[in-house]
């Protein structure tokens, strides 16, 4: 029982570690390419050059996916994202989804850290509080036996219930979101990112156990891979929107609480797994639950994990303008 826990919560961890790194080898690399000089190739001659330069003149997003596809750095991030996905989906093979969700809330602490030495700073003091809380939280959510349960069998009629709500919260947090102010518009949008990587992470598992179980063939046959499919693409989209038209801090706080909380739940109550009844792992759920959003708020605020989340969500002009950098003394405080 031990070693099986154990297994799991490595890969999570593992799986966090991964996308961290993606995040951070990503960033500098699309930081990279905004900056260097010599944006495009140099067009040919004559009337080709001339209707090339103005397509490139007019595309200057598409030049810049460009120049970043072409970086190594950018590409060692693809693999590590790709490499995060595959150790998550591990994860979820022999775990349940309610215990391996909460451990990616760990990818903050090690983007933390990460953007620490890229940019040759020391972390905030107000940092290392929100480290400690989320560190705490995890720790209490794993220690107390009974809150988060090792395995658990799918009721798909269930996931399929939990999956079409999920849908329609989503779509109502879309249709809410639409001429809000840049912050709920963005908020909002985050929490809809959310649901649908919690949704991700629940047919990750039902996906996982195809393949294992039943083999390819009969996993191109079933629904959950497409299902899969489908709502990566709209959190990919919705979180894209939502870091983009708002609050950076605001938005990975929604999306980063959302995600581990809904997965919990669904977890529980789409598998057949035990819930937590007894008033002491209730109040364990709860501290654990109360200390990670604590930390997640605290470090998505921090100006570090900001300026190494910013590749996903600017623009190649604005990549061009600093983020706030936090001050390099070892004695700051925050």
């Amino acid at each position: 029982m031990i070693g099986a826990v154990l297994l799991v919560v490595v890969l999570g961890l593992l799986a966090a570690f991964a996308l961290a790194v993606s995040a951070s080898l990503q960033q500098h690399a699309a930081r990279l390419a905004a900056v260097s000089p010599g944006g495009a190739a140099v067009s040919p001659g004559g009337a080709a050059g001339r209707a090339l330069g103005q397509i490139t003149r007019a595309l200057p997003l598409l030049l810049f996916i460009r120049k970043l596809v072409r970086s190594p750095l950018w590409f060692y991030g693809w693999l590590a994202n790709i490499l995060g996905y595959l150790i998550q989906g591990a994860a979820l093979h022999f775990g349940s989804v309610a215990l391996v969700q909460p451990l990616l809330a760990a990818q903050l602490l090690f983007i933390l850290p990460l953007g620490a030495l890229w940019h040759r700073c020391w972390p905030l003091r107000q940092d290392w509080v929100s480290m400690t809380a989320i560190v705490g939280g995890i720790t209490v959510f794993l220690a107390v036996r009974g809150t988060a349960p090792i395995s658990g069998t799918p009721d798909r009629p269930k996931v399929l219930l939990a999956g079409f709500l999920v849908m329609i919260v989503v779509g109502l947090l879309v249709a809410v979101a639409a001429g809000r102010r840049p912050a709920i518009h963005a908020t909002l949008l985050a929490v809809a990112a959310g649901l649908c990587s919690a949704m991700s992470a629940v047919l990750m598992k039902l996906t996982a156990e195809d393949l294992v179980v039943r083999g390819v063939a009969a996993t191109a046959r079933d629904w959950p891979g497409y299902a899969l499919a489908f709502s990566t693409l709209c959190g990919l989209i919705f979180g894209q929107e939502a870091f983009a038209s708002g609050s950076l801090s605001a938005a990975v706080s929604a999306s980063t609480i959302t995600n581990p909380l809904v997965s919990y739940v669904i977890g529980i109550m789409a598998f057949h797994v035990a819930p937590p009844t007894t008033p002491g792992q209730l109040a364990a759920v709860a501290a654990a639950g109360l200390l990670i959003v604590l930390g997640t708020l605290g470090l998505a605020q921090s100006p570090t994990v900001q300026r190494e989340l910013a590749h996903d969500v600017r623009h190649p002009d604005q990549l061009r303008a600093p983020l706030p950098h936090p001050s390099p003394s070892p004695g700051t405080a925050g």
